[in-house]
Order: structure tokens, then C-alpha cells, then sequence
């Protein structure tokens, strides 16, 4: 894989139609600087706003990727990120006179082509690999959709479609080396849909760009020949020439590849997987994937990007199963002896879930006290060794960390199940419940030896610490 960054030699152009907006589109991308990541600009409205291809700024997954700041939107994005992705461009500023890119030929190889022509220009910064050291996964059950990140010192990406439709089948594709695949290979993979699904699109008024020549339409249906005149009066195309076929596509057009869908929905996960900022080293196993379903998978490896980050940051020693020793913990909480209440971070996904450990010893000063002679952790301690574990949390999300301090809001639910001796090692989980701004809800509960020993619900806030 690449070392460097790289952005354009010169400047590239197209001209099209967008898929659902059905506005006509001058798309042209322009070198960029190290660091600059991908962004749109929109040229047809004042100031030339700017919208950064980033996963926090999707806003919509209907039929395709759309992203947005301030209002202003680019549509279908995927095409031409699964482009930039997979010639392994790191920058490139990509203006735009529509809200949409050119469909073109329903496929990334028109961008492609175009930014082959333009040329590669190598970079003195280092790419920013996101290396995935653990799996990350993302499942609905509902839908049957699992998409899951393997450990691996290189790219590869695996895709099984099945939509349960005779017309379709099952498939599957592989990408295992993007340079000398993506041109040939994925590219040029067109996109598709079912008939029956063409009439509904075209009513909701969200393919006014499509016609028969942008997209392979899959023939799940027959028609009557006065519903295939309905139709093609609906997209505006001759229905002299609209015909279902017999080998399963609509006008009898020949795919690209045996598998052309499988491997048009892995082109799809590029163009997504590109917001999230930086390329991944990681096998990407994925079963029928969809573009709903890829934004989450790239949140949670934003998640994961994120962690690892202020892992860097506070965590100097790479140890095996610890995400935070106790010199990271101290670099993140104010909290010092006699009560600093927890000596290390095992499990850490942001936002979402900490796991603490607490090694409970006879030399903690509370046992002088409470009791003599019969020596219990106090339970307000345990619930303050939750309230540091969430706060690690909720500060770890806060770029100013050290101006800022935790501070609890309330408690509730508190439930004390057994009592916690000298020797026992305390396991703390505190799950991310509800975050607003700089407030938030988590459960926290405490084991020692896989028994519950005591849970709460607290709430806490994130507050500029007193200078």
C-alpha cells in the first residue's frame, strides 16, 4: 500500500445529468494540499459554500449518499468517492455547479478515467491509515445485514449480495489489491435496481436523471405492453425501444461482469467508506450491504478512529488488553490520592461502553474507618469509581479535556447486591444511555467475579474547570 499522500497534477472535468435531481452537473476536481481530505464545492451558490465528505455530515441514505452543511446539500455522492478511494487519492477539492454529480454511465469509470487522465502528484505527508487492530462490527438483524472489520496489514474488501429475488440470486465479489483491481474490476460496475422498483422510484420523483442506458434494471416482474407505455412515458424514454427482454434485463443489455451487482454494491462501500476521512488497513467482510447500513459501519470506525486517537494521546505504552493504564488515567482525571478509585481501562468504545478495573486492597484508606475489624468498600465509593469510568467517557469525546472536569447530576437506581472485601477486583461497566451537548445518562454496574455487586443510573455533565 501507498506511503505518501496524493492529490491531482491538474485539473479534470465532466459534464451529466444528476440520477435523482435530474439537474444537468459541470463536475471538475482540483489538486488539493496535504491534509485537505475530499471537498465538495458548490459554485452555483453565493460564496461558494463548502461541504466536507465526512460521515457526519450525511444526511440522508435514500437510494444513495447524500451529505450537507448549513443547509447546502451534494447528492450521490458514492460514484465519485468510490472514484477518488479507490485510486488512493488523499486530496482533492471537487467543485460542483449542481447539487449533484453526473450520473453518467451509472458507474464510477467515467470519474476514474478522468482522474487517471489528470494525473497523480506524490505528497511529502504520510497517508493516515486507520490500522484496525480488533474487529469492529455492525449488525442489523432486522434487515440481515452484517458488515465486520478484520485485523489485516493491508486492503481487502469481500461482499455477498442476496436479496431473495430469483431474478438476482445470490453473488458475492472480492477486492484484494486496489491498485491492481479497482480500474478493471469495480469501476466500471454499474448501478441497478429491480423493475418493480422502477414505477415506485419514478412516482416518488427521485430518478428524474435515470434512464435505461444509466442502470441495469433487473426484470422481477412482467409487464403488459400498455404498462411498459406507462412507464416509459413516466422516465421519458421511446417506448419503441423499452422492451423486458429475455435474459433478465431490461432491453436484453449484457452485464458488465458475471457478478456486475456484487460488485457495483462493494463500489458503493468505497464511495461510503470514504467519509471516513482516511484509509483503512483491514479486511471488510460484508453481507448485503446497503448505503443505510454502510454510514453506521463507518460511524462505528469513526468510533474506533476516535479511541485509538486519544488512546495515542494519553496511552504512550501499548499493553496487552489495556486501553488506559493508571499513568493515562491520571493525565485524564483530575481525581488523586486518596480518591482516584480506578487503575485501569479495559474495553473503551466512544460514546458507547467503558469497562474500568478496581483493584481493592487492604491498604485502601477507607478501611480504617469503615469497619474496623470487618473491613466493606463504602458503596458511594463504588458508585464513584462508576462516575469515573463514565466520566473517562465522556471526557475522552472533549478536545479540551484538560480545562474541563466532570460533575455529577444525579443518581438514580442505586442498588448495593453484595458487599465489596479486601483482595476482590471490581469490574466497572458504565453503558452510554442518552448524551445531549454536554450532558449525559449511563448505567453503571460492578461485578467481582462475574457477580453483580451493585448498579445505578447516574447523570453527569462536562463543565469548564475554575481557572
Amino acid at each position: 500500500m501507498l506511503i505518501h499522500q496524493r492529490t491531482l497534477q491538474q485539473e479534470a472535468s465532466l459534464q451529466g445529468t444528476g440520477l435523482h435531481t435530474g439537474k444537468a452537473c459541470t463536475i471538475t476536481f482540483k489538486p488539493a494540499p496535504a491534509n485537505y481530505g475530499y471537498r465538495f464545492i458548490r459554485t452555483d451558490l453565493e460564496n461558494n459554500p463548502e461541504i466536507p465528505a465526512l460521515i457526519d455530515n450525511v444526511v440522508d441514505v435514500l437510494r444513495g449518499t447524500t451529505i450537507a452543511c448549513n443547509d447546502v446539500k451534494i447528492h450521490t455522492t458514492e460514484h465519485v468517492l468510490a472514484a477518488l478511494y479507490g485510486l488512493q487519492i488523499d486530496n482533492c477539492r471537487i467543485e460542483m455547479n449542481g447539487p449533484e454529480p453526473p450520473l453518467m454511465d451509472g458507474s464510477s469509470h467515467p470519474f476514474a478515467e478522468a482522474l487517471l487522465k489528470a494525473g497523480f502528484q506524490e505528497q511529502d505527508e504520510p497517508k493516515n491509515y486507520l490500522v484496525i487492530d480488533e474487529t469492529v462490527e455492525f449488525h442489523d438483524l432486522e434487515k440481515q445485514v452484517d458488515i465486520v472489520a478484520l485485523p489485516l496489514d493491508s486492503f481487502r474488501v469481500t461482499v455477498m449480495v442476496d436479496y431473495k429475488n430469483p431474478a438476482l440470486g445470490s453473488q458475492h465479489s472480492g477486492l484484494f489489491d486496489l491498485q491492481a483491481e479497482f480500474m478493471k474490476d469495480f469501476a466500471p460496475c454499474r448501478t441497478f435496481c429491480f423493475l418493480s422498483e422502477v414505477e415506485t422510484l419514478a412516482n416518488q420523483g427521485i430518478i428524474k436523471g435515470g434512464d435505461i442506458d444509466n442502470a441495469v434494471v433487473i426484470v422481477d416482474k412482467e409487464m403488459l405492453p400498455n404498462e411498459i407505455n406507462a412507464l416509459a412515458d413516466k422516465l421519458g424514454i421511446d417506448n419503441a425501444s423499452f422492451t423486458t427482454g429475455d435474459n433478465g434485463i431490461l432491453n436484453n443489455r449484457e452485464l458488465r461482469f458475471a457478478n456486475e451487482p456484487a460488485r457495483h454494491k462493494l463500489l458503493d462501500l468505497l464511495g461510503d467508506m470514504a467519509l471516513l476521512g482516511m484509509p483503512v488497513k483491514s479486511q471488510i467482510l460484508a453481507a448485503r450491504p446497503g448505503h443505510a447500513s454502510n454510514v453506521e459501519f463507518v460511524k462505528q470506525l469513526k468510533k474506533y478512529a476516535d479511541r485509538n486517537k486519544l488512546a495515542q494521546q494519553y496511552q504512550h505504552e501499548k499493553k496487552a488488553g489495556v486501553v488506559f493504564d493508571i499513568n493515562a488515567i491520571q493525565n485524564i482525571l483530575p481525581h488523586r490520592y486518596p480518591f482516584l478509585l480506578i487503575d485501569k481501562i479495559v474495553e473503551f468504545k466512544l460514546d458507547e461502553k467503558i469497562v474500568s478495573i478496581k483493584n481493592v486492597t487492604m491498604n485502601e484508606p477507607f478501611f480504617q474507618g469503615h469497619f474496623p475489624g470487618n473491613p466493606i468498600m463504602p458503596g458511594v465509593l463504588i458508585l464513584e469509581a462508576m462516575a469515573q469510568t463514565g466520566g473517562i467517557m465522556m471526557l475522552n469525546g472533549n478536545e479540551n479535556i484538560k480545562d474541563s472536569v466532570v460533575y455529577f447530576m444525579g443518581i438514580d437506581k442505586a442498588r448495593f447486591r453484595k458487599p465489596v472485601l479486601p483482595g476482590d477486583t471490581l469490574v466497572i461497566e458504565a453503558v452510554m444511555t442518552n448524551k445531549r451537548r454536554t450532558v449525559c445518562q449511563f448505567d453503571g454496574k460492578a461485578f467481582v467475579r462475574g457477580e453483580l455487586v451493585c448498579e445505578a443510573s447516574l447523570m453527569a455533565t462536562v463543565v469548564p474547570k475554575n481557572k
